[in-house]
């Protein structure tokens, strides 16, 4: 089933903008891009500068989700440190202007990777590229949340006994119909729950290459996107999410590494990357690396269950897309 892409009302964003962004000049042109299930994402073009609105999708929304508000706060916190974000200018919460939230960000120049593989790029550039993404978040664990404001970004109390309740709620809410293999993952990771180690602090959610922006002509990293299921947390929840999707099948829909010949390619193996995570972190070997996988793959179907549901209810922002990754 498909349904109607979301519309924009260029008039009123323009009409907005005018009033509320200094500097801003009209008329304006949008262009939604194609990647994005959760918030839609538009580039808007004006005759001075280029912009990007990100908006809630319209329809029925599972509670806590598309929070767009969250998104503009944590980048707007971000700005000026060791992790590198998009430029917010503004959040409008009034949703008799457009239908729904939305804010306003730069628009970053640069390169996009669709897929890890990076086959358009030098085996020496692939390498570079995975180290960068591989500091950068590293950085992202390092934030002093205090310090930039963030402290209560998250709840207290364990991350992942909190997620697990959470996103097994929101796969309640779009269960389209009964998988016996997610229902043993979830008391498999109830079981298994490790101890609170006490570490808290900024995790991105969605941490993967296709979520970067990287430089034209080198392999630096310019800005992280789609900050939507950022919070305070547990960082190997990151991590090991990086790794989840390298094992998914290569390809445009799986956008993983399964099966390929790393070494050839310039990639680095998993442990690879997890042992230079750890060096640059300081911190020591990680045990029972297992249950953060298992968990990142459970958090994953949840989601692409959502992504379902709303294909399936005719508002998601790319039906056809959603119908295959569902």
């Amino acid at each position: 089933m498909s349904g109607p892409k979301p519309i924009l009302d260029l008039g009123a964003v323009e009409s907005y903008l005018t009033s509320h962004l200094a500097g801003f000049e009209g008329p304006l042109r949008a262009q939604q891009f194609e990647t994005g299930q959760s918030n839609p994402t538009f580039l808007l073009q004006s005759p001075k500068r280029n912009y990007v609105l990100r908006r809630k999708p319209e329809g029925t929304l599972l509670k806590s989700a598309h929070a767009v508000d969250r998104e503009f706060k944590v980048q707007s916190a971000l700005a000026g440190s060791e992790v590198p974000v998009a430029g917010m200018h503004i959040l409008c919460e009034d949703k008799d202007v457009i239908g729904s939230s939305f804010y306003i960000m730069d628009h970053v120049v640069g390169r996009n990777f669709v897929e890890p593989t990076l086959k358009d790029l030098s085996v020496d550039c692939r390498g570079q590229v995975i180290d960068e993404m591989g500091r950068v978040l590293a950085a992202l664990h390092d934030v002093d949340i205090n310090s930039v404001g963030l402290s209560e970004y998250g709840p207290p109390g364990s991350y992942f006994e909190r997620q697990l309740l959470r996103w097994t709620k929101q796969y309640r809410a779009s269960e389209t119909e009964f998988i016996p293999e997610m229902d043993d993952l979830i008391v498999a990771l109830q079981s298994e729950l490790p101890d609170d180690d006490g570490q808290r602090g900024l995790v991105h959610g969605d941490y993967r290459v296709d979520n970067m922006i990287f430089q034209n002509d080198g392999t630096g990293c310019f800005a992280i996107l789609d900050w939507e299921l950022s919070t305070i947390g547990h960082p190997y929840a990151d991590l090991a999410g990086v790794i989840m999707q390298w094992q998914m099948p290569p390809g445009p829909e799986g956008r993983g590494l399964a099966g390929l010949d790393r070494n050839r390619l310039g990639l680095p193996s998993d442990q690879d990357f997890i042992d230079r995570y750890c060096a640059r972190r300081e911190i020591p070997e990680i045990d029972n690396f297992g249950f953060y996988l298992g968990f990142s793959f459970f958090r994953m179907a949840a989601i692409l269950q959502g992504v379902l549901k709303r294909a399936l209810d005719g508002t998601a922002s790319n039906p056809d897309r959603a119908n295959r990754l569902g």
